[in-house]
């Protein structure tokens, strides 16, 4: 997909308004999505409580901070997120700390199971995966780039824990090793700080800036 069409980004919701919808759906009892299976709630009710507190202690380093503020053009950040996944609310605060450093840049968010025919667009290893973020152009709605939707180390914990469920045939051990992958993936944000996140998102920022400058 080279471009994202206008009355997606009209629709769009910004981070606050992604806060608020999330707020309250949680008051009538379910979570974005059509599952508001009592799992699912219990993922959304704890990302609920990482954002909150990512909101108060997400510190920008200090090249992040550096190359977003040095941001010269206009540029949208379109994240492909749902209130379920754990990766989205261990990343979304950190995009809306790095936005906020920056009168060029808007973030803006949208839903997977919303928006099929963008998510089929930026798939990863074939499948939805989030959170995926989408750079553009802000005047044209071009696509520079994308990033997500997890930091390489936490990548790769999700893709060996793969391997192993597709040798898992009882689904009590399927369930286990899946709660143990989430363990160890939040244990490891946990300890990382954001760093990654930032640092990696800062490479794909950088490679689409670089990009938009040669078309330019």
């Amino acid at each position: 997909m080279k471009y994202i069409p206008e009355h997606v980004i009209e629709q769009s919701l910004s981070y606050p308004q992604y806060r608020s919808l999330i707020s309250e759906l949680q008051a009538a009892g379910k979570t974005t999505g059509d599952n508001h299976s009592e799992a699912m709630l219990h993922y959304t009710n704890m990302n609920v409580t990482r954002m909150d507190r990512l909101d108060k202690t997400t510190k920008l380093i200090a090249e992040a901070e550096a190359a977003v503020a040095g941001i010269d053009r206009p540029v949208i950040w379109l994240t492909i997120t749902e209130a379920w996944c754990g990766d989205a609310a261990q990343i979304l605060p950190v995009l809306h700390k790095m936005a906020a450093a920056s009168d060029q840049v808007g973030l803006r968010l949208i839903l997977r199971d919303e928006y099929p025919e963008i998510m089929d667009a930026f798939l990863t290893n074939g499948g939805r995966s989030i959170p995926k973020v989408v750079l553009l152009d802000a005047e044209s709605k071009a696509v520079l780039g994308s990033w997500g939707p997890r930091p390489e180390a936490v990548q790769q914990m999700v893709m060996d824990a793969k391997k192993d469920l597709e040798q898992i045939e009882d689904d009590s051990a399927k369930k286990e090793r899946y709660q143990e992958l989430v363990a160890q993936a939040q244990k490891w944000y946990a300890r990382d700080k954001t760093r990654s996140i930032q640092e990696e998102f800062l490479a794909a920022l950088e490679q689409s800036l670089s990009l938009e400058s040669s078309t330019r």
